[in-house]
């Protein structure tokens, strides 16, 4: 006998705006793509299969625009025999067969005899695919090839688990000469299409269904073109011609973003094929903006505009490509907060947490349509900003960003801080905003040593450290502007902080930083992941972060795949949860930065080899938003979280920030050279060739080497005014 019990009756309410965990991504290991703002999330098959709580579907503008889309031969869904993404991300191919079919009891068609290939991308806010159909029996084979098709036009909230009281209205299919549109008119009064046109045209065509009726010799080919154009998407002339031209129009669009980035090759193939995916989910999640290339945080989920997300890739990936760090300045700086709007917990000078363009936040019924319930994306702002200038030596942008940096610092002095202490502080402003506001953003991820949550306004520890660094990035702008007064005074504040900082979240007991002060200034005394990135921005002291570092690579923290969110003896600890336990790339990859700050350059080679271990065991080789921090087990690898976005934009990142970690990588433009201090090189590699290292107009290819306990750097070619130097 099955009784249901609903969830209230146990005491459990699901927590504001999560994503609801009814189906395990990591079950169905589905196949995305993107381009632009718009992404896609197929299963293995290249189908969309509708349902409650799946999350396939073609999204464009956090609205779904396909909630479903299959393809059947005879009747029947067809059996998988592959399922490849290019290495780009540029498309995806789904190579197909036919089961057995029977008729009143006897086999009409052994299975393998019909082949299907589907190829399918994105482009131009449309989804394209190619259907490629053989007949390998060996007589001629008269067949019904059948796509079905809908869309509910759901918002991305929903597809998460959110329930609505009210939707707008889907208007009926209108069939057309040359395809089918699908539409609706929401609660905004915005009305959103799709429409799908085929070639040839099908032997039947009604309202959710397309039926071509195909008649092969032996041996014999047909192929059938459909495409998906979400709402102002440029019509286009026919689907077959159409299909070459986009084709080719993504791979070069992809192609000549990947170009900016350095090229890496070690000597690990298997490496190789890690960093080569994580530079091509890195670029895939870039969309180009009005104001320069942008990387969206992650797909399903976060396919969109988030500050700290992209603030963090900003650094991460600075020594490989520059353009980013700017392009996410410059969008940041372009929405950066003018007023107070308690409804979108935004202040003057504030910088965005993320943007939606759905229904949903049209309506106000999530709060993200502009919203900046982000405590660390403000700072975070200033020190990419100066860490752009060290890069670059780009004077002139940081010129055109310092009011944008200036309003950021006012904003950290003026309303930050909320009761005057000299920390910056977060509480939402209105009950609909988000509760936690900083990366570790879930409801219950700030709390005291027994377990009780901690009560607002919050001091979190690594957000006074992001202050402390993004005052002495904003001088390091200042002195290169000539606003020596303005320098002085920051440098004093930052020292003035710095103390503060050791004082009030050093823990002796805990041999750690303290994750927060409370409201009442009460220590939060909790053993987190966040004291890593006090030693990110250079807080600590010498003694102490060699500590912090120690502690955090015993087994209370590392599991052997990385460093956990929490150390296992917390009594929150919980290797399944999203932030008290897990284990997330990009937290990492960032406290490994720190180490190699301060020179602790083998712990961070220890944890580029747990993660690179980790990504042996994963999909397509992806570093996934988070897994679970389960202790390693031998000959097993990671425990997958069920509903962890991937590809994310900053675990992908997260390998070349942990290059640049273990090789000390940093630049002095004003002197065109690029240096590496006392490079380590992980355990699975002995040889790295890094091609273009580059300041504007110069390039350099190097190669280090492990030898006799010792790393080698030979420069290989230089192009233009460049230099490299070595310390050891």
């Amino acid at each position: 006998m099955n009784v249901e019990v609903p969830l209230a009756s146990l005491g459990f309410t699901p927590p504001q705006f999560s994503v609801g965990a009814t189906e395990s991504l990591q079950e169905k290991r589905p196949r995305t793509l993107k381009q632009g703002d718009t992404f896609a999330v197929f299963d293995h098959n290249g189908d969309v299969i509708s349902g409650d709580g799946r999350v396939e579907g073609l999204y464009h503008l956090d609205t779904r625009h396909l909630s479903h889309f299959d393809v059947l031969l005879a009747g029947q869904r067809p059996m998988l025999l592959s399922s490849t993404l290019r290495e780009d991300n540029a498309s995806l191919t789904c190579d197909l067969t036919n089961p057995d079919y029977y008729e009143d009891g006897e086999a009409v068609l052994e299975h393998d005899l019909i082949h299907l290939r589907r190829s399918k991308f994105l482009w131009n806010s449309t989804a394209y695919e190619r259907i490629a159909v053989r007949n390998f029996a060996d007589r001629r084979q008269r067949l019904e090839i059948e796509i079905r098709f809908d869309a509910d036009f759901a918002d991305l909230f929903e597809v998460r688990g959110m329930r609505r009281e009210r939707r707008g209205e889907r208007h009926p299919p209108q069939l057309g000469p040359d395809g089918v549109t699908l539409s609706y008119t929401g609660l905004d009064n915005r009305r959103r299409f799709t429409r799908l046109r085929f070639d040839p045209m099908p032997a039947r065509l009604e309202p959710y269904r397309a039926v071509f009726e195909l008649d092969l010799p032996p041996q014999a080919r047909a192929v059938l073109y459909v495409n998906a154009a979400c709402d102002d998407a440029p019509a286009e002339r026919r689907p077959g011609p159409d299909f070459f031209g986009a084709i080719r129009a993504a791979r070069r669009a992809l192609r000549r973003n990947a170009a900016r980035a350095a090229a890496i090759e070690t000597s690990n193939q298997v490496f190789n094929e890690a960093v080569r995916r994580s530079v091509a989910d890195l670029y895939m999640l870039v969309t180009d903006t009005d104001c320069g290339p942008y990387p969206y945080a992650g797909i399903p989920w976060f396919s969109t505009a988030f500050g700290r997300d992209a603030l963090v890739t900003g650094l991460q990936t600075l020594w490989l490509d520059p353009t980013l760090a700017r392009g996410i300045l410059s969008l940041l700086a372009e929405h950066q907060a003018r007023d107070t709007d308690p409804a979108a917990d935004a202040e003057p000078g504030k910088i965005l947490h993320e943007v939606r363009h759905g229904e949903m936040a049209e309506l106000a019924e999530v709060p993200f349509r502009h919203y900046y319930g982000s405590v660390d994306s403000t700072p975070l702002f200033v020190m990419l900003a100066g860490n752009y200038l060290d890069r670059t030596g780009d004077v002139e942008t940081a010129r055109r960003l310092w009011p944008n940096v200036e309003a950021a610092l006012t904003w950290i002095d003026r309303y930050g801080d909320r009761d005057g202490d000299g920390f910056v502080e977060y509480h939402r402003m209105t009950e609909n905003g988000l509760a936690n506001q900083g990366w570790k953003d879930s409801h219950d991820s700030v709390f005291h040593a027994d377990g009780s949550a901690a009560q607002g306004p919050i001091a979190l520890v690594e957000v006074q450290a992001y202050v402390y660094a993004a005052r002495l990035a904003a001088a390091r702008i200042a002195t290169r502007l000539g606003l020596a007064d303005r320098a002085t005074s920051l440098q004093a504040q930052a020292a003035a902080l710095r103390e503060r900082i050791e004082q009030d979240f050093w823990s002796e007991e805990l041999g750690t930083y303290a994750l927060a002060l409370d409201g009442d200034k009460r220590r939060c005394d909790v053993r987190t992941s966040n004291a890593g990135h006090v030693l990110l921005a250079g807080v600590a002291s010498p003694d102490r972060a060699a500590r912090v570092a120690r502690q955090m690579m015993d087994s209370s923290f590392f599991s052997g795949w990385g460093i956990r969110t929490l150390a296992s003896g917390e009594v929150r600890y919980n290797p399944m949860s999203y932030h008290n336990g897990s284990v997330w790339p990009h937290d990492n990859s960032l406290v490994a930065l720190g180490f190699g700050r301060y020179g602790l350059r083998q712990a961070a080679a220890r944890i580029f080899d747990g993660l690179f271990d980790a990504s042996t065991y994963l999909d397509l080789r992806r570093l996934p938003e988070l897994f679970c921090g389960f202790p390693r087990r031998r000959a097993q690898g990671p425990t997958a979280y069920p509903v962890a976005c991937a590809p994310q934009a900053w675990s992908a990142g997260s390998m070349l920030s942990l290059l640049q970690s273990c090789l000390g990588i940093s630049f002095d433009p004003d002197n065109r050279t690029v240096l590496f201090n006392n490079p380590v090189l992980p355990r699975f590699m002995d040889e790295i060739l890094i091609r273009n290292i580059h300041f504007d107009g110069a390039g350099v290819d190097v190669i280090l080497r492990r030898t006799d306990g010792d790393v080698a750097l030979n420069v290989l070619q230089r192009r233009g005014d460049i230099r490299v130097t070595m310390t050891s």
